[in-house]
């Protein structure tokens, strides 16, 4: 025998008839998550997972039952899935999987060669002796034909430069992805 409201309900289009479950819905949601606001997120999604499948809704079947039960497979589904998630309060092991956006360093990478393509020739080949290639000040001072001293100089006058071009302060990191620019700018010879 069908009801009044089931054969009313047969005959609306069943986007519209969603709506007239949202009470029994939400009671539900709550007396599964004991929570108002988690209760009205199950609800939500339930009514977005039912709206963007309501082509796989047979007309003229249940609909209460049809979405009650996408309302129990989210929240399962949802506690399943926070059984396999981890707390990180503090944020710690969020901090070590973050990735800097590559265009950032890109950007910097970009200002940095500006700027060392106007640096002098010397001071210039001895940032990439010392700091890109690794080598130290005696090994780079052999290879210019000059004293240690001067190849110091000049590597820490272009760091100096390099500073001032891109408005660093004294203290402050430099953050490239590239680590052969990142050994340039810095104050240790090798990288």
């Amino acid at each position: 025998m069908t009801s009044k409201t089931d054969a009313g309900a047969a005959q609306m289009d069943p986007r519209d008839e969603i709506v007239t479950h949202l009470k029994p819905m939400r009671a539900f949601a709550l007396s599964l998550t004991r929570d108002v606001a988690r209760a009205d997120d199950l609800v939500q999604d339930t009514v977005v997972k039912a709206w963007t499948n309501i082509d796989k809704f047979a007309v003229g079947t249940n609909m209460r039952a049809w979405l009650f039960t996408i309302l129990r497979n989210t929240f399962y589904s949802e506690r399943r899935k926070a059984k396999r998630e981890v707390a990180d309060v503090d944020g710690a092991m969020t901090e070590r999987m973050s990735e800097k956006p590559a265009h950032d360093g890109r950007l910097a990478l970009t200002d940095f060669r500006r700027a060392f393509d106007q640096l002098p020739a010397e001071q210039r080949e001895a940032l990439i002796l010392v700091g890109a290639q690794g080598f130290a000040y005696e090994e780079a001072a052999q290879m210019c034909g000059c004293a240690v001293g001067t190849v110091k100089s000049r590597a820490n006058r272009g760091r100096k430069r390099l500073a001032e071009m891109l408005n660093m302060q004294e203290d402050e990191a430099m953050e490239l992805t590239d680590q052969a620019t990142v050994a340039v700018i810095s104050r240790n010879p090798t990288m």
